[in-house]
């Protein structure tokens, strides 16, 4: 039996609730489709700063490097500045593993209502550049408490940067329904958005079979709210991806429900799966909280590590549970993370026995 080593950070707040959903529901999967994972749970975060004053120990990138995938739940609390929670574990992990896709798939989940009047299925792709762009470590402040004071931020784009990311959408694009829509602002920044446009329009016409389409951000927030069915995948920048996923992810009912894959394709080193929404510390503690989100993220680690058919059996499963009434209260329910969690074990269980019952007859 196949055995995967996987690291666990359940971090902060509403991490430490949604984890043990996601979990317990990736062993279930796993154990019917004859693989095993070997949690290793790893206490960092937060409470790991207050204590030691970082937010992972020295040596916490080798000890991630020997795992075959990173299971994280969320990080961040309102008395450390997000600028050490993010900066001191998130963004050395996504960089030093070289995960340079976030991948943010987004659609109209069933029984879940969406924010917007229309009901039109929505099922889109956020390709999102993950380990450069508007997110450098280049720039400063100073003069600080002057009426001077001047803070300066360089983004960075390289050919290989973007060109990785735009064959990535592309070649996604391929196996759904060959669109992918380039976000940009060549309009207002001049040096940037252009090379970002230059290069992604020549890394996709060497994909004749996808249609490429370029849209301003502004516009393009604007459309994803008018008519986000229309789209397929989207390939953006760092900052314009983290903000559309986000954007997408509210309109099809609640960001509670997303996931997201940071990704290293070539699996040179361990990939990590999140959900989208973050630590939640308003209702942190009180059992509330949606896990899906960090369900769903399992899924894409099982279909990543090399699982596809078991991915695909767990997110039929919570998408049986949800069709079947069982909603958190961000979706207009009233189910505890405990009851979520226990209709989809319920239903991993029953699609199992559907299966062995379709084979015998």
């Amino acid at each position: 039996m196949t055995t995967h080593p996987v690291a666990v950070i359940a971090g902060d707040g509403i991490g430490l609730e949604v984890m043990p959903a996601g979990i317990d529901c990736v062993d279930a999967v796993a154990e019917l489709h004859g693989f095993s994972m070997d949690w290793r749970h790893l206490d960092w975060g937060s409470d790991y700063y207050r204590a030691h004053g970082r937010m992972l120990p020295v040596d916490g990138l080798e000890v991630l490097a020997e795992h075959d995938a990173i299971f994280l739940g969320a990080v961040g609390v309102p008395d450390i500045a997000d600028v050490e929670t993010l900066w001191g574990l998130l963004i050395p992990i996504r960089r030093t593993f070289e995960q340079y896709i976030n991948l943010r798939p987004v659609k109209t989940l069933p029984g879940v209502r969406s924010k917007l009047l229309d009901e039109r299925a929505i099922d889109l792709v956020i390709v999102r550049e993950n380990n450069e762009g508007e997110y450098s470590e280049i720039g400063g402040r100073m003069y600080r408490g002057l009426a001077e004071e001047t803070a300066i931020q360089e983004s960075v784009f390289t050919r290989k940067g973007v060109a990785r990311a735009a064959r990535f959408a592309a070649e996604l694009a391929v196996t759904r329904r060959g669109r992918v829509t380039s976000a940009t602002k060549s309009n207002g920044i001049v040096h940037t958005m252009p090379f970002w446009d230059e290069v992604v329009r020549h890394t996709i016409s060497a994909y004749p079979e996808v249609a490429l389409r370029s849209e301003l951000i502004d516009a393009l927030s604007a459309s994803l709210v008018l008519h986000p069915w229309e789209f397929d995948v989207i390939v953006a920048s760092n900052l314009f991806g983290d903000i559309l996923s986000d954007l997408a992810g509210a309109v099809t009912g609640s960001i509670g429900s997303a996931p997201s894959a940071n990704l290293n394709p070539e699996r040179a080193h361990p990939s990590m799966f999140e959900p989208v929404h973050g630590s939640a510390p308003d209702i942190a503690g009180q059992g509330v909280a949606n896990p899906i989100g960090q369900i769903w993220s399992g899924a894409m680690m099982l279909d990543a590590l090399g699982h596809p058919a078991a991915g695909a059996h767990l997110v039929a499963a919570f998408e049986a549970a949800l069709a079947g009434g069982v909603l958190t209260r961000d979706l207009g329910g009233s189910a505890s993370t405990a009851a979520m969690t226990a209709a989809v074990l319920d239903r991993v269980n029953a699609l199992a026995e559907e299966h062995v019952g379709r084979v015998h007859a």
